[in-house]
């Protein structure tokens, strides 16, 4: 077969994964609702809404979630059908892969590992920032250097007018990527309780921020509701276009790849084709509604250029002098934001099996499952690794926005992708079905295209750079090795059982 890029990879190949699944299949359909809601919410409402409402939005903060939430709500329909037909891992690349074609999954799996890798190490870095308030609040307040990356502890040296250090390492993000990994590693099993009983915890302090924090309102923090934009040291910020209010919508965009988290878990899912779609589109609604509710409350309760960037929701109820509820808040926090990093790094190595699987990355390494946990632990060792690295080292508004790229690429192409698979198979099976085609479709990719134009500028040039370096990969190495490439699955091969022999065949072989 040519080596082409376009090559799609047909519905029997998948076929022929779901039935080769290595992995346990132990997630209910509220399970994976609860790993979606894991994932969501923490993020987003513990550490962007301090980014976004500071410098951006303003008040405005909850305009720039609903924005965001409805693109989100039309991708996530486009992803629920895609889930329904083709339950395996890898989520918005295997999707691709069966509509788009090879280069295109390529993009957005590269993409997705941009997304998750991102996601979890800005996670890590919050939570040290919320791990850091909780030691204060029991009155251990350790060197500065052990707590921050290098150029975060040189600002607030220079803030503080000391020196600054020679050494900076933020352990606390280096150990909890660690404690994740180790999890993670272990099970499905272990990782979904532990996700389970965090969620229980951070929906109530959710519900107590928003019950409690109502009643300590100053209506006039609302005031202007959509602040004035002006230009602080050659940055654009506030007001409703690029630096203002769509450009905090493209920031918190993060808070919510939790749904495609949940995608990622098809092949552990005891229904897929049924739960999967279910709770993509549950934990979004729930998650959404929350979002909202949670920043018109701390915009309400603190002016925002009072909010915290690191730790938002526990500096707003320090603020107004209710130290118990602070520690309370932190407590859930740092738990909250252990379960967003479980949830990011749990998708991030099934989009590695996925594409393991397919060729486009080397088996060894990423696609062998243990025997005896029955997960990709080479590849969840790396990326903890990798994580850990990272989160010691950079600041938390460097890696951010990094993440929001991938996601408005992901979500875009995925609802171009499930008009084109509506109109070459019409009379595929699909228990779930994007309703008012081609509308959604349409309207999800206009939305999420339309995001990405009030990204700044500097993350569009790293987002190019790490494209750049992702098709110098493919062409390496990726397209000589895909087994769709190996094999021509829709002319060569005699059926289905053949396609599973080859299938079972590449893999014992790639072992």
């Amino acid at each position: 077969m040519a080596k082409n890029i376009w090559r799609v990879k047909p519905m029997s190949a998948f076929e022929a994964d779901m039935k080769k699944n290595d992995l346990k299949r132990v997630l209910t359909k509220w399970g994976l609702t609860s790993l979606g809601i894991g994932a969501i919410i923490g993020g987003g409402i513990f550490t962007l809404t301090g980014i976004a409402a500071h410098n951006h939005a303003g008040p405005a903060l909850a305009i720039a979630f609903a924005i965001a939430g409805v693109g989100c709500l039309f991708a996530s329909l486009c992803y629920a059908e895609f889930a329904s037909v083709l339950p395996v891992e890898g989520s918005a690349y295997a999707y691709s892969y069966g509509t788009m074609g090879e280069v295109f999954a390529w993009i957005i799996g590269w993409n997705l590992i941009l997304e998750y890798m991102m996601g979890a190490t800005t996670v890590a870095v919050a939570w040290s920032g919320y791990f850091e308030k909780l030691l204060h609040q029991c009155g251990i307040h350790p060197p500065m250097w052990l707590m921050n990356d290098p150029v975060t502890a040189a600002q607030k040296a220079h803030d503080a007018g000391i020196a600054a250090p020679g050494f900076a390492f933020n352990l606390p993000a280096f150990l909890i990527t660690w404690v994740v990994t180790s999890i993670l590693v272990k099970g499905i099993k272990e990782a979904a309780k532990t996700n389970n009983l965090i969620v229980i915890l951070k929906l109530a302090v959710v519900l107590f921020v928003i019950f409690v924090g109502f009643f300590f309102i100053d209506t006039a923090n609302y005031t202007p509701f959509v602040p004035k934009a002006e230009v602080i040291d050659g940055v654009s910020h506030y007001g409703w276009g690029f630096g203002g209010v769509l450009t905090a919508a493209s920031i918190v965009f993060f808070a919510y790849i939790g749904f495609d988290a949940v995608s990622t878990q098809s092949g552990e899912a005891i229904n897929p084709k049924k739960d999967v779609p279910f709770a993509i589109i549950a934990s979004l609604i729930i998650c959404t509604v929350l979002y909202i509710a949670v920043s018109l409350v701390l915009t309400g309760m603190v002016g925002f250029k009072d909010l915290d960037i690191k730790a938002p929701v526990a500096s707003a109820f320090e603020g107004i002098g209710m130290p118990w509820a602070t520690v309370l808040i932190t407590i859930a926090a740092v738990a909250g934001l252990t379960s967003v990093m479980l949830v990011m790094m749990l998708g991030q190595t099934r989009v590695f099996l996925g594409m393991a699987k397919d060729g486009l990355l080397p088996f060894k390494i990423f696609g062998v499952v243990h025997k005896k946990f029955k997960t990709p632990y080479r590849s969840t060792l790396i990326v903890g690794l990798i994580i850990s690295i990272v989160a010691s080292l950079t600041p938390i508004d460097k890696v951010a926005e990094m993440c929001s790229m991938g996601t408005l690429l992901a979500f875009s192409m995925i609802s171009v992708a499930v008009l084109i698979l509506r109109i070459k198979q019409p009379d595929l099976p699909r228990p779930f079905r994007t309703p008012f085609l081609p509308v959604v479709s349409i309207l999800g990719t206009l939305f999420n295209v339309g995001l990405m134009f009030f990204v700044k500028p500097e993350t569009w040039v790293a987002f190019l750079i790490w494209t750049a370096l992702g098709f110098l990969v493919y062409f390496a190495y990726s397209r000589r090795h895909s087994k769709v490439n190996q094999f021509n699955f829709e002319q060569s091969l005699g059926g289905h059982d053949a396609i599973v022999n080859v299938s079972e065949n590449l893999t014992d072989d790639d072992k």
